[in-house]
C-alpha cells in the first residue's frame, strides 16, 4: 500500500498528516523559531560607514538558517518514507521544503504544492484527505 502524506507548513510550524485512510493521523513540528526581519537587497539601514549590513547582521542570519535547516530536517525525517506528498501552506515555507526535497533526491515524491492561508490542524487533516480521495 502507498502512503501519503499532506502537511501544512510555515516558518512557526508544521502539521502533517499521514494514515489518510485510517482517519489521518497528525504530528505537528514546532520550529521555536524567534521572528526573523528580512531586508530586501540595497534595503538594508546604511551603518555609519556606508557598509549595508553589519556583521551582527550576518551571524543572525547564520543562525536563522542554521535553525530553518534544522527545523526542515526534522519535517523530512517525519515524511522521508511517504509515497506521495502534499505540500501547502501561506509563504515561503513550502518552497524552501521544496528545494530541500529537491536535495534529499525526494523531490519526485511531491504530487502537488499549494498556496493555503492559514488554517486548523482539523482544516489541514480534512484538505489531505479530500486532495488524495
Amino acid at each position: 500500500m502507498k502512503k501519503a502524506v499532506g502537511l501544512w507548513i510555515d516558518h512557526k510550524k508544521a502539521v502533517i498528516v499521514s494514515d489518510i485512510k485510517g482517519g489521518g493521523e497528525v504530528v505537528t513540528i514546532e520550529s521555536n523559531m524567534e521572528k526573523h526581519v528580512r531586508y530586501k537587497e540595497g534595503a538594508r539601514p546604511k551603518t555609519a560607514y556606508g557598509a549595508q549590513h553589519s556583521p551582527a547582521e550576518d551571524v543572525q542570519d547564520r543562525k536563522y538558517n542554521e535553525h530553518l535547516n534544522k527545523y526542515y530536517s526534522r519535517i523530512i525525517t517525519q515524511i522521508r518514507k511517504a509515497d506521495s506528498i502534499f505540500i501547502m501552506g501561506p509563504g515561503e515555507a513550502k518552497h524552501e521544503l521544496e528545494k530541500r526535497l529537491i536535495h534529499e533526491e525526494l523531490n519526485r515524491r511531491i504530487v502537488g504544492i499549494e498556496t493555503v492561508d492559514k488554517m486548523t490542524d482539523r482544516q489541514i487533516a480534512a484538505k489531505v484527505r479530500k486532495y488524495f480521495t
